[in-house]
């Protein structure tokens, strides 16, 4: 099975949280509509309280890991930590307002990494929505940061997320969020990992469980890991502790599933 890694970034209230729900329901990861990303007793299942929000879907024999970042300046560093952890980025704009300060903030982090975005134009149903000038304002920001030739080569999706409706051109039909999928497959690179070398991985986020204690969430760049093997963790400063692997956990939708390898 492929699998592809990528963040979600948007302003507040510009539709990351509505556009990953619709994601997650119209993939049947999530049966209650009702039921958010937002939820707060979804965060902390047995105990657990996951700061960033993890989840994934698995769509045409491919799983698609989901994160949510922080778009906050206040939040920089878990943001970059975030986005070294993905290979693309949803870069979600509001269609009347545009881009907005913590669209640039994220917006930048994101391309001084090599990310090429996807746009989603969001709330397209709005009275006052202006899409196409919307998508100017995008691509000039993109400019104005600095993006290459690549990055500013980038593919828009126009959606209204509540409805979880999205389409590649605004005179097309549309029922659901399958062009946002299709274009999730087809535009972000999947993972490559060589399982034969020395076992790597990167942590971005943190959790806790009244059992366990601190869990480590993160990407595996290279190798395989197995409960009960051995591994070091190397802090910033160059010291490094040994620990053991007591239990794994993998994503699926918004549960977390354990898993021996």
């Amino acid at each position: 099975m492929e699998i592809r890694n990528i963040a979600i970034i948007a302003h507040v209230d510009h539709g990351k949280t509505k556009l990953t729900d619709g994601l997650l329901q119209q993939t049947g990861m999530v049966k209650d509509a009702s039921i958010s990303m937002d939820s707060n007793a979804l965060e902390q299942e047995r105990g657990i309280t996951i700061y960033s929000k993890n989840t994934s879907l698995f769509y045409k024999d491919t799983k698609v890991n989901i994160v949510d970042t922080p778009g906050h300046a206040d939040f920089g560093s878990e943001v970059e930590r975030v986005l070294r952890s993905v290979d693309s980025v949803i870069l979600v704009v509001d269609a009347q307002e545009g881009p907005m300060p913590q669209t640039k903030f994220v917006l930048k982090k994101s391309l001084a990494l090599g990310i090429k975005p996807i746009v989603v134009i969001n709330k397209i149903d709005k009275l006052a929505a202006r899409p196409d000038w919307v998508h100017e304002k995008v691509l000039e920001l993109f400019m104005d940061l600095g993006a290459n030739n690549e990055q500013l080569d980038f593919t828009t999706v126009y959606a209204i997320a509540k409805d979880g409706i999205a389409k590649m051109n605004l005179s097309d039909e549309s029922k659901d969020l399958t062009p946002l999928l299709d274009t999730i497959l087809a535009k972000v690179p999947a993972v490559k990992v060589d399982t034969g070398r020395p076992f790597a991985f990167q942590p971005f986020n943190l959790a806790y469980d009244n059992y366990l204690g601190r869990l480590g969430i993160g990407r595996v760049y290279q190798g395989s890991l197995k409960v009960g093997d051995r591994v070091f963790i190397k802090k910033h400063t160059g010291e490094i502790i040994p620990g053991g692997i007591a239990k794994l956990y993998t994503f699926e939708g918004m549960a977390r599933k354990e898993v021996p390898e």
